[in-house]
């Protein structure tokens, strides 16, 4: 008898079927060998329309063998839904592929997946903003879904990778090829020590309809999804739809109400997405789901670890950690996280404090101008300035880019 798998790769081929349809087959029938053992006549009595059908009455299995021998030959394995560790988010919804490819080592269930999605041409700030968040989840015990794009989605990869965790790369694409071309170091990393992942077999190229479709996988195998940076309308915004239909988190970075790639961000906010400032503020409501693998960590580790130009000790293990297992574990299981903790914390040689803010905006001139005399926690800086919370959140966020001012645990603001 053929492989089973030949099976379904031949069913996720069929024409104007659709995940939807082919499940409801599924539910129809039983499996896909026994749907593609069925005639014309018991089709046709279950209702199938003729398009369907007649994709249906195609029995040449050449097609899903070549797939097959390419994976074998690219080193690709198949997942398919009635593998038991078919990632259990994904099975949930109803359109889940019937077939996945992947590359690497699929993830568990015992840590929060995030998604981080935002603009291919977002600018420096939002770059670093996207790498620090990626660092920070990471080291929080949290896993890093990402959709592999050059911007804040390779940004975000980076850093979690910096921080000695695991990337899951969902791509528009098969899993054998690198999409684009500039990010090959990347994939190469990501499927070390996480998973390249795709609804698309090998050899199939990116295509623009593609991408769209891959959104709905970002979210469906996330607990929530942060919006980095974001125009009104984007692809960003997309997948942030999607992961609300599918039950998700919905977070979103504030940003400046000037800038273009920050509009979509503060939609999102306004319509009660949770803002995103830090990793932490990510994982903190993943604390109590994931007890044994979420942990606070110190939110300006990936500053600190850059001032010293040292990434690979802020990484722990430099590259070889095993999947979902960063350097800075949850919980203290790993053997280097103290010394991590410790080479993440190092005192840096003290800096005179900053006065002079004729260069800064209006209302950042008000924030920093407040915790000129001392650290203030947000309520209070914001009865201190005047301004209301609207004002103050985005520009916090932008400060702290600029390295202008540091968040400390419990929401609390200091010039840096």
């Amino acid at each position: 008898m053929d492989n089973p798998i030949l099976y379904w790769i031949w069913l996720s081929q069929r024409p104007r079927l659709g995940s939807r349809g082919l499940w409801q087959l599924l539910r129809d029938f039983g499996s896909p060998a026994e749907l593609y053992a069925a005639d014309a006549e018991a089709l046709e009595r279950a209702g199938i329309v003729p398009t369907v059908r007649k994709s249906l009455l195609d029995k040449d299995l050449g097609p899903a063998r070549a797939v097959l021998e390419r994976c074998d030959e690219t080193g690709i394995r198949v997942l398919t839904g009635a593998d038991p560790v078919y990632p259990a988010r994904l099975r949930l919804q109803g359109d889940a592929p019937g077939v996945l490819y992947y590359k690497g080592r699929l993830p568990g269930e015992d840590r929060p997946l995030i998604g981080l999605v935002g603009a291919r041409e977002a600018n420096a700030d939002g770059l670093t903003l996207a790498r620090r968040l990626g660092f920070e989840i990471a080291a929080c015990g949290g896993l890093v879904v990402t959709g592999m794009a050059k911007g804040v989605d390779a940004q975000s990869a980076e850093g979690a990778l910096e921080a000695g965790g695991a990337v899951i790369g969902v791509l528009g694409c098969g899993p054998d090829l690198v999409y684009p071309r500039e990010n090959a170091a990347l994939f190469a990393q990501t499927a070390e020590r996480g998973c390249l992942i795709s609804e698309y077999p090998p050899g199939v190229g990116p295509n623009a309809r593609h991408f769209p479709v891959r959104n709905r996988l970002i979210s469906a195998l996330s607990d929530g999804v942060v919006v980095v940076r974001a125009a009104e309308r984007s692809g960003s915004l997309i997948t942030a739809r999607w992961a609300a239909e599918q039950g998700r988190d919905v977070f979103a970075v504030p940003g400046d109400p000037n800038d273009p790639l920050s509009r979509g961000c503060n939609a999102l906010l306004r319509d009660g997405a949770w803002a995103a400032a830090s990793g932490w503020d990510v994982l903190e409501r993943y604390q109590f789901r994931y007890p044994k693998t979420v942990r606070r960590q110190d939110a300006s580790c990936v500053v600190q670890s850059e001032a010293t130009g040292n990434r690979q000790q802020a990484a722990g293990d430099g590259g070889r950690g095993s999947f979902g297992s960063a350097a800075l574990r949850a919980g203290g299981q790993d053997r280097d996280a103290d010394a991590v903790g410790a080479a993440i914390g190092r005192p840096q040689e003290a800096q005179a404090v900053r006065t002079d803010f004729s260069d800064l905006s209006p209302v950042q001139r008000t924030i920093a101008e407040a915790l000129a005399d001392g650290a203030l926690q947000l309520d209070a800086l914001i009865d201190k300035t005047g301004l209301s919370a609207a004002q103050v959140l985005p520009q916090l966020t932008v400060l702290q880019i600029k390295k202008i001012i540091s968040q400390k645990p419990g929401k609390i603001y200091e010039l840096s």
